[in-house]
């Protein structure tokens, strides 16, 4: 990465960082360079599970009906849709919207994924946010617990994105690992690997940044 390590750039960041009265986030930019990302097999689109977590409990919406619903429920799931609510949201694309900007991610069982996609894929869709299918012997509690703690790390067409690492309030070393992990993940989707990054910097929601890479 660099003669000095991420974990002690992310501790001069936080300590040279005016504190806040609400808790920032930590977010990474990612700048690419030598890629055509008008041609969609060149952008990144991850997810990306944090060693750490982000610091916050994210929003996992989960489409399931009768013993699914129940056990999504009792896992923590912000919300659990079903049929009905489908139909609904097909009807009233702004409680679609809002549903859809409400939820970090949503998770939903086989037999919903076709309905999914006909009735509000296109909310859905464009924010990056179709629910990830429930495969048979699968932990539904399991999946939203690791949902919890995973990224969405889309660039889009742009060349540079930002991803979020976690909260002010976190460890430094935590919120280190956590940037390895999203880093090494990025550099194995591109083409070119390391050779496709021109520059990766760290900062807070309102603070300085401090270059990683």
């Amino acid at each position: 990465m660099a003669d000095v390590s991420i974990e002690e750039i992310v501790k001069k960041l936080l300590e040279e960082s005016p504190q806040r009265k609400f808790s920032e986030s930590v977010d990474i930019a990612i700048n690419l360079k030598n890629l055509d990302l008008n041609q969609p097999k060149n952008r990144v689109d991850e997810e990306i599970v944090l060693p750490n977590g982000l610091g916050k409990e994210l929003k996992v919406g989960v489409f399931a009906k009768g013993e699914v619903a129940l056990q999504a429920k009792q896992a923590g799931a912000a919300y659990v849709f079903d049929d009905a609510d489908i139909q609904e949201m097909k009807d009233d694309k702004a409680r679609a919207k809002a549903v859809a900007d409400e939820c970090d991610f949503f998770i939903a069982e086989t037999q919903f994924m076709a309905t999914i996609g006909k009735t509000i894929g296109t909310v859905l869709g464009p924010r990056g946010k179709m629910p990830v299918p429930l495969l048979p012997g699968k932990s539904i509690g399991e999946m939203i617990q690791s949902k919890q703690s995973a990224v969405r790390v889309r660039s889009k067409d742009k060349m540079t994105f930002h991803v979020s690492v976690g909260r002010r309030d976190m460890p430094a070393d935590k919120l280190a690992q956590n940037i390895e992990a999203v880093v090494s993940r990025v550099e194995r989707a591109l083409v070119k690997g390391r050779h496709n990054i021109k520059s990766i910097y760290v900062t807070t929601t309102m603070g300085k940044s401090e270059r990683v890479m």
